[in-house]
């Protein structure tokens, strides 16, 4: 530890955190793009994100095995190194099916970096700096998400969607050159055994939970396919925790879940995941789908919020070093919970100003709250667990983000599907005022446009049915927001157990100073 500059280990670690998170941003504007340049559906095209996160979800839970196997710098450097292949992939890929695997070998490196920057900061900030220090690398997360959506836009607009993946080429490379020059070892390796049972058991479960969650949208929830994906993904973890839980050595330690503090913390982090990632996508399904906004200026409104984050963030690991994450967290979700409602409330007229404010003012409430709560728990672990509390924080919120984008998703489908049967019954000729209504738009495309009666009658039906269809999605999208609504309230009754993980020794009295 003598021989490590923290500076330069700290430069290393963020460069990579910022490349690896800038990249996952920038995809989401570009995604219609993709869709033309392939001559994939939506459905299709979404697998660009959902196998990104799987890999992720299933490769984090062996990084506590990797990163006393190999250690941080080798590691890292592996990491990165996968990162910038699938990359070059990505830019080169003449087909979806090229692309596809460009993507999860960039999230088979990905998918490591987080919980070894993590682990490192864990092992080198005592727990009473923790605060300051997790909130320090939060600039690097939130900056990356606050740059990511407008950069993107304005780049799918004016040039090609591949310039997204070349200009991080350079990037990865310069941080493998500072990991050869700059990076060493931070903790002891040793030898332990890897679990390829509990692997399989994890990746098959992991997997199938988020298949069947992404599937609901399309096939409904009752579907044989999404029943089925759904039971075999409940049924594999739980073997795959008895495994873990049955070994001396397990590749993750669920015995984790023994320390109170870190459990609650753990799954309040999984209840915010679950809101900010599903909002991040609905919002801009809203904006450019439905209000017809650019690109470019939907990543303009997530612009500001993803700032506050960023400047918030290390302001909030020092208020956390001084109070604790009980009332971040309580006061952040209290935000987050009324912000999420508004946004419940959303029409085909609220104004872009309007929508600009909820969204700035729901990521100051999230800024409290994301490093806080988290870093609460891991501090109540012992030294030996780090790795363990790491890995497992990471696994239960990257997969609680995936869910809550998949759930959210699928509700805002299967409500808008409702929504518009409930208009298609209303509008029938046993409605005399619809049928009314209907025709005196009919005459009056045909006296504006000089057409037949007749095609004007079914141009006024074409553009009651697009109507129909856009109040429906929009109620479909507040639908989606009332349910994180509520996973935000029950972040919030969680919140209100979290206590402080670190005893700090009372200040000496006057007498006996």
């Amino acid at each position: 530890m003598e021989n490590i500059s923290l500076g330069r280990t700290l430069t290393v670690l963020l460069l990579g955190a910022f490349v690896s998170i800038l990249n996952q941003t920038l995809l989401n504007v570009a995604i219609p793009h993709l869709m033309n340049d392939f001559n994939v559906s939506a459905t299709t095209v979404q697998w660009l994100s959902t196998a990104y996160m799987l890999v992720n979800g299933v490769l984090i839970p062996i990084t506590a095995f990797l990163i006393e196997k190999f250690g941080t710098r080798s590691l890292f450097i592996s990491a990165m190194g996968l990162f910038g292949i699938g990359s070059v992939i990505c830019t080169i890929s003449p087909s979806f099916t090229i692309m596809l695997l460009g993507r999860i070998v960039q999230a088979s490196g990905a998918g490591i970096i987080m919980p070894v920057v993590m682990n490192v900061f864990l092992t080198v900030f005592p727990p009473e700096r923790r605060g300051a220090a997790m909130g320090t690398m939060g600039i690097a997360m939130m900056f990356a998400p606050a740059i990511g959506p407008t950069l993107s836009g304005w780049i799918v607009e004016h040039y090609t969607w591949r310039i997204l993946f070349i200009m991080v080429i350079p990037l990865a490379v310069l941080d493998i050159l500072f990991a050869l020059l700059w990076l060493r070892n931070i903790s002891k390796l040793t030898s332990p055994k890897f679990d390829l049972p509990g692997t399989i058991l994890s990746t098959i479960g992991f997997g199938a939970l988020l298949y069947g969650f992404s599937s609901a949208g399309d096939k409904g929830w009752t579907s044989a396919t999404v029943v089925i994906s759904l039971v075999a993904g409940v049924l594999f973890i739980l073997f795959f925790v008895l495994r873990e839980l049955g070994m001396a050595q397990p590749m993750l330690e669920f015995r984790v879940f023994t320390y109170d503090i870190f459990t609650i913390s753990t799954f309040v982090g999984a209840t915010v995941n679950m809101v900010m990632f599903g909002g991040m996508l609905l919002l801009p399904i809203y904006l450019q789908n439905i209000r017809g906004f650019t690109p470019l200026e939907s990543g303009l409104l997530l612009l500001p919020g993803a700032l506050l984050m960023g400047v918030m963030s290390p302001i909030s690991g020092s208020i956390f070093d001084r109070i604790g994450a009980r009332p971040l967290a309580i006061v952040g979700l209290l935000i987050t919970a009324i912000t999420t409602f508004e946004f419940g409330k959303l029409t085909s007229d609220t104004t872009y100003n309007h929508i600009l404010l909820l969204y700035t003012v729901r990521s100051f409430g999230m800024s409290l709250l994301m490093m806080s709560v988290q870093t609460e728990g891991l501090n109540q672990l012992p030294r030996h667990l780090g790795s363990h509390g790491t890995a497992m924080s990471n696994t239960v919120r990257q997969i609680a983000g995936s869910i809550g984008t998949a759930l959210l998703v699928t509700i805002m489908t299967t409500r808008s599907t409702t929504h518009l049967a409930n208009y298609s019954n209303t509008i029938t000729y046993a409605n005399e005022s619809a049928v009314q209504g209907i025709g005196a738009l009919g005459q009056t495309i045909s006296t504006m446009s000089s057409l037949p009666a007749e095609t004007a009658q079914g141009v006024a039906l074409q553009t009651v049915y697009g109507l129909a269809v856009k109040e429906s999605t929009i109620s479909g999208i507040n639908d989606a927001f009332i349910v994180a609504t509520w996973i935000a309230i029950i972040g919030l009754i969680l919140s209100l157990f979290l206590r402080r993980s670190i005893k700090r020794a009372p200040k000496p009295s006057r007498q006996e100073s």
